[in-house]
């Protein structure tokens, strides 16, 4: 019989993707068939599964930990936000439609035939599967018609474990708060809780956990400190960008703009990983540094919006400058759009302006199409000679002549652009910055070694990394009632 556990956090960014990941890997090194499952995600990180749909970027990872392939089921409904149509919703793969939030509300009760009908699939056979909420179960006001935390776990009977999050504060309000408000049927789903992002002496806390025994009568499953290896893998959720640092000073500056819409931005983290390298991330308001070697355009979920934030921020400019003092651009996806000479949208699928100049670094147009291009792929980099691989989710098609002189061959289709003088170029290829062939390639133009390291290898490592961890600081007897006895 398959053995279930739901994660549900206190509140959003309480680390609960990452435990869930190692949870899977944990299971897999006993021998365990485990699988991931999502029921609702909201994010503009997605990934094209084993089975050829859209999943959120996070659920790929899991399966990943889990040693699976991925599947459309391990996520069956994926929000992507827009800009003025609010979200795209993708059902099990593929896109259902747009809606504002108070529609989405009215549309989400339909959607739970959907999410039991994946969830039956990944348990089909599985020792146990992994779920992940999504907020928190203490949104009692989305309740009603709720598919992502407690309607779920109702529903299909799955006992939960709540994570509060330490490092940013009141968590034991934020626990005994949960166990206050939530409905009777709901509070007894769950069957205990895990502190996470603990620094320092964790027996400092033990009167803490004393406390909300009190007041709540809930078990403590474990005191996780910060995972050292949690730093290692893919980011899921743009939160994570409002904190990450400004790089050590590094022989290459490389500058990325986040843009509102910013999306598959984990295209980002093997150059993050290269030693040599000093990635910045530039918030509006901010300029794009003068000293930068590169800069990345990275993927939009909306091209056209996207590109008026750009304008707004003066980075325009900035990139003008950047040009004239010898650098260069690599634009990924809706980067790679931005940098051509226009961007229409006639049918208005974007759901604001028709058309919009572009950066006009490259000599191509895109008009964007309602046929959605989702898939992984085998490519080549022209430029380099060297092997790639990574995957397709865009809208649009872009030509020009430009476009003539192709940056990669995917699946034996030349795709993407280069400027007459070698500086700029674009392409539909998300992962372009996996491969370390292409790494060590493209720092060597700037006089720097690189892709000394298996980048994919290390993510694999890091979640073995994060499931050791796990395993030393979980209570044993949880653990074992869950994955079964060693």
């Amino acid at each position: 019989m398959t053995r279930t556990i739901m994660l549900q956090g206190t509140g959003s960014d309480v680390g609960k993707t990452v435990l869930v990941a190692g949870l899977c890997r944990m299971a897999a090194n006993r021998g365990l068939t485990v699988r991931p499952f999502k029921p609702q995600n909201m994010s503009n990180n997605a990934a094209v599964s084993a089975d050829g749909g859209e999943i959120g970027r996070a659920q790929w990872l899991q399966s990943l930990a889990a040693r699976v392939p991925s599947s459309v089921h391990m996520n069956p409904v994926l929000l992507k936000p827009q800009s003025d149509v609010g979200s795209q919703i993708v059902v099990q793969g593929k896109v259902f439609g747009q809606a504002k939030g108070r529609d989405y509300q009215a549309l989400k009760p339909k959607l739970m035939g959907a999410v039991m009908e994946s969830f039956e699939t990944v348990s089909a056979g599985a020792d146990l599967v992994v779920v992940e909420g999504a907020g928190s179960p203490a949104e009692i006001n989305l309740r009603a018609g709720d598919i992502a935390n407690m309607g779920f776990a109702t529903r299909a009977g799955v006992p939960v474990v709540l994570v509060g999050d330490i490092d940013r504060g009141g968590v034991i309000a934020s626990l005994v708060g949960t166990h206050a408000i939530l409905p009777d049927e709901d509070r007894r789903m769950v069957t205990g809780y895990l502190i996470n992002k603990f620094r320092g002496d964790v027996t400092l806390f033990d009167s803490g956990i004393a406390e909300i025994g009190r007041f709540t009568d809930w078990p403590c499953f474990g005191v996780v400190p910060w995972l050292k290896d949690a730093a290692r893998l893919p980011a899921e959720d743009s939160v994570v960008l409002e904190r990450l640092a400004k790089g050590g000073g590094g022989a290459l500056k490389v500058a990325v703009p986040v843009l509102p819409r910013i999306a598959n931005f984990d295209d980002l983290d093997p150059l993050k990983a290269e030693p040599q390298v000093d990635l910045v991330f530039v918030r509006p308001g901010e300029a794009l540094p003068a000293d930068a070697g590169l800069v990345v355009l990275p993927g939009s979920k909306s091209t056209i919006s996207d590109l008026r934030d750009f304008r707004a921020a003066g980075w325009d400019r900035d990139l003008s400058l950047h040009m004239r003092r010898g650098g260069r651009v690599i634009g990924i996806c809706g980067g790679y759009q931005m940098l051509g000479r226009r961007v229409t949208d006639p049918l208005g699928i974007e759901g604001g302006e028709r058309e919009v100049e572009g950066l006009g670094l490259l000599a191509v147009e895109t008009e964007m199409a309602p046929e959605k291009t989702v898939r992984n792929s085998d490519a080549r980099s022209l430029q380099y000679d060297v092997p790639l691989e990574g995957y397709e989710i865009h809208l649009g098609r872009t030509t020009g002549p430009d476009a003539l002189r192709p940056s990669v061959s995917i699946d034996g289709r030349p795709d993407g652009a280069v400027s007459p003088d070698g500086r700029v170029m674009g392409t539909y290829l998300h992962g372009l910055l996996s491969s370390d062939a292409y790494r060590a390639r493209l720092l060597a133009d700037f006089g720097i070694e690189g892709g000394g390291f298996d980048y994919r290898a290390g993510v694999d490592a890091a979640l073995d990394g994060v499931a050791a961890e796990l395993a030393a600081v979980l209570d044993p007897r949880w653990l074992d009632g869950l994955m079964g006895a060693r």
